[in-house]
């Protein structure tokens, strides 16, 4: 049983600039919602309410906007707001939030290994913080299906573009079903046409605790930095290790271009907004 998620949400951001100066590109709203508090949401989904975010400087915002804010409830109470109040009120009671600090950045393989203590002995999820899924049948509760079943670490992964390969982790493995991949082998964005596959690592992972064992002895990689792709390679000379291809779409937050598509998606589903939003649309289309 996976009782415990961990969320990396460490980096400066620097595609965001400036907007991610002074606040982190995982604050950043996705219509009216803050991107991690969608990911968090994802993970007490599916029945994780440990979790603890690895975040950086500059990420205070990320903690306040999981704690109460006792001012702001008791206006919002006096204005007879009960619907705001109750929303904010719910977000501070999400999960059970932690955090730690990573002291310098030196990748996702590093920011990952903060997590150890935490964690323990036990298998955990690991969600990045700047990454949304949407699927028909959530990923998370599957993720931890098959890790209960094969008792070995299990990644998500989705189908790419071969032209764009080279921009992931990706793996090469044997298909056990349509779904179901044993991984034979992992690298960390392949030179231009030498992909083994085009199944990428779609951010999403159910990790057995020996992990951080990898972690630790993994030398740092490209940009000189710790690649959690790297250690994965490590672990998989010892032990075996299972994609799972996504039913769905991931959203990458951490470009421009793929958080102002991700917003219009969003939009078009929001339950007050989508129908307006949609006829804007349908107009704005007629003028391109």
């Amino acid at each position: 049983m996976i009782r415990k998620a961990v969320i990396p949400a460490a980096g400066f951001g620097t595609r965001f600039l400036p907007a991610s100066k002074s606040q982190p590109k995982e604050m950043l709203p996705i219509v009216d919602t803050p991107t991690i508090q969608y990911v968090v949401e994802e993970a007490v989904a599916a029945g994780v309410t440990d979790i603890l975010m690895i975040i950086g400087k500059g990420k205070r915002a990320i903690e306040e906007h999981f704690d109460r804010n006792f001012e702001l409830e008791s206006e919002l109470q006096e204005k007879g707001r009960v619907k705001e109040l109750e929303e904010i009120r719910r977000i501070s009671q999400l999960a059970n939030i932690h955090f730690v600090w990573q002291k310098e950045l030196n990748g996702l393989g590093d920011a990952v290994s903060y997590a150890r203590d935490h964690v323990g002995r036990e298998p955990f999820l690991l969600l990045l913080g700047d990454t949304l899924i949407r699927s028909p049948k959530p990923l998370l509760p599957r993720l931890m299906e098959l890790y209960a079943r094969y008792g070995e670490s299990v990644v998500a992964l989705e189908s790419v573009e071969p032209s764009k390969a080279h921009l992931y982790g990706v793996v090469a493995g044997r298909p056990m079903s349509e779904e179901l991949y044993l991984i034979e082998d992992l690298i960390e964005k392949p030179k231009l046409g030498e992909a083994p596959s085009n199944l990428a690592i779609a951010a999403r992972y159910a990790f057995s605790p020996e992990i951080f064992d990898y972690l630790a002895k993994t030398p740092p990689g490209k940009s000189g930095e710790i690649q959690l792709t790297d250690a994965m390679r490590l672990m998989l000379q010892d032990r075996a290790m299972y994609g799972l291809r996504l039913d769905g779409k991931r959203y990458d937050i951490g470009n421009k271009l793929d958080f102002l598509k991700t917003n219009v998606e969003f939009g078009l589903v929001h339950p007050e907004l989508g129908d307006d939003f949609r006829e804007f649309l349908k107009e704005l289309a007629k003028t391109l």
